[in-house]
C-alpha cells in the first residue's frame, strides 16, 4: 500500500522540460529584438520633447521676470545653457546678467539630457510681450529635433 502512494506521487508532479523552457526564452529573445528599434525610436523621440518642454520652461520664466519686474528681459542661449539678461535692450546685447534660483555663478542655468540648444535670443516686455521673438531648436545628439517657438504675443510653444 505504501508503495502504491509514492508511485502515485511521483506520477502527479508537474513541471517543465528543459525544451520549453529553451523555447519560452528563445520567443522572448526574438520578441525583444523585434521591439528594441521601436523602443529606441520611442526614448530618443521622448528625451528630446522633454529638453524642448524644459527650455520652453526656462523661456517662460524670462517672460514672468519681466513682468513682475516691469522691465525688459532676455532669454539666450549658450550650447546647454540658458541666460537671462535683466534690462535688455531690443537686440539682447546688452544688460545685467541675471542671477537666482537655479543658476550658477555665472547665470547659466543648464538644461538636463545633453541636448545642444541653437536659437534666439528672445527679448520680453514689462507686459509680456516679445519685442524680439525667435525659435529655439533642441537638438538630440542621438537624431532629431524639436522648436521651441517664441510669438509676438509672448506665446511660448513646442513644436
Amino acid at each position: 500500500m505504501v508503495r502504491l502512494r509514492v508511485a502515485d506521487v511521483r506520477g502527479r508532479e508537474a513541471g517543465f522540460s528543459l525544451t520549453e523552457l529553451i523555447v519560452v526564452i528563445a520567443m522572448i529573445g526574438v520578441l525583444a529584438a523585434l521591439g528594441l528599434p521601436q523602443f529606441m525610436s520611442y526614448w530618443r523621440t521622448s528625451a528630446t520633447t522633454a529638453a524642448a518642454s524644459e527650455l520652453a520652461t526656462a523661456v517662460n520664466r524670462a517672460r514672468q521676470l519681466a513682468i513682475s519686474g516691469n522691465q525688459n528681459y532676455c532669454a539666450e542661449v549658450s550650447a546647454s545653457s540658458v541666460r537671462y539678461r535683466q534690462n535688455a535692450n531690443a537686440t539682447c546685447t546688452a544688460g545685467t546678467i541675471w542671477t537666482g534660483t537655479g543658476t550658477d555663478g555665472s547665470g547659466l542655468i543648464n538644461l538636463a539630457n545633453n541636448m545642444s540648444v541653437s536659437g534666439g535670443p528672445v527679448v520680453f516686455t514689462s507686459l509680456g510681450a516679445a519685442a524680439l521673438a525667435g525659435t529655439f531648436t533642441v537638438t538630440n545628439p542621438n537624431g532629431g529635433s524639436r522648436n521651441v517657438v517664441v510669438a509676438a504675443s509672448g506665446r511660448v510653444s513646442v513644436q
